[in-house]
């Protein structure tokens, strides 16, 4: 019996977490007939590597990682419904990939907690403060000062040679913007960060020469003491999270960082 491709108002309903445009009924017919010829490629890749980690194996698994155990995960989350009856296969898979997202999260902060540390095994002490640093933003205790200056420090003690790592920037700015922040807008910081800092390291070497106009040299080495002691950052944090309050939002989104700012250094 051969499988119906999707349909087009389901396609439509998917696609509309993707775009805000309107899609024709031509795209839709499009979109299903590609997304069956994109399964065409992906399952006998799938099925190939799966045999060939488990030759013996009936039942078609992601050769590529493990993945929490899709049957545990269900029925966990029926331990847990009040209010409905059942828990559908879509909200199995969105627990699944919530799930998988926060132990990623979880490790990467007590993973950087055991590097700083000096040492090679994630210990319960690198765990809590995993857990100290993903709690939410809200409803934290007014102690901004305190908790910036921990931040501050931890931000700049992740630095390896200039490098500024994503959850250190994470926790600087949950303490600053007092906001929880997306992956894309942290990205966009650091890209713009890098890219400000780029800029004045090239103006320093121009204008290091003898010769040269020493109030520009002197204008950009104290634009660069700005950028090292995270002035940049935590003034284009603020002005983030005052966008993301003006359009009624809890967490900064990509959007607010492009949105709020000149990218000026100051």
């Amino acid at each position: 019996m051969v499988a119906k491709p999707y349909s087009t108002s389901h396609i439509a309903a998917v696609s509309a977490h993707f775009t805000t445009m309107r899609l024709s009924g031509a795209v839709k017919e499009r979109l299903v007939t590609l997304l069956c010829e994109e399964l065409d490629r992906l399952v006998p890749r799938m099925e190939d590597e799966t045999l060939s980690q488990d030759p013996e194996r009936k039942t078609l698994d992601d050769p590529r990682r493990s993945r929490l155990n899709y049957n545990r995960t269900r029925e966990l989350m029926i331990d847990r419904i009040n209010n409905v009856d059942s828990v559908g296969s879509a909200a199995v898979q969105a627990g699944i990939d919530h799930l998988e997202d926060h132990l990623a999260q979880l490790l990467r902060h007590a993973s950087e907690a055991a590097e700083r540390d000096r040492v090679a095994t994630i210990k319960p002490r690198h765990l809590d403060r995993a857990v100290l640093n993903t709690k939410p933003a809200e409803g934290e205790d007014d102690n901004e000062p305190s908790q910036e200056a921990g931040a501050a420090e931890e931000f700049v003690a992740s630095q390896a040679g200039g490098l500024i790592t994503p959850t250190a920037l994470l926790s600087m700015a949950r303490s600053i913007a007092r906001m929880s922040v997306s992956k894309d807008a942290l990205d966009e910081l650091l890209y713009l960060y890098a890219e400000v800092l780029e800029d004045l390291e090239e103006d320093i070497r121009k204008h290091a020469q003898l010769g040269s106009n020493p109030v520009h040299f002197i204008e950009s080495i104290n634009a660069m003491k700005g950028m090292m002691t995270l002035g940049w950052m935590r003034s284009r944090l603020k002005r983030a999270a005052e966008h993301a309050q003006g359009r009624g939002a809890k967490g900064i989104e990509l959007q607010d960082v492009i949105d709020s700012q000149s990218y000026a250094v100051e």
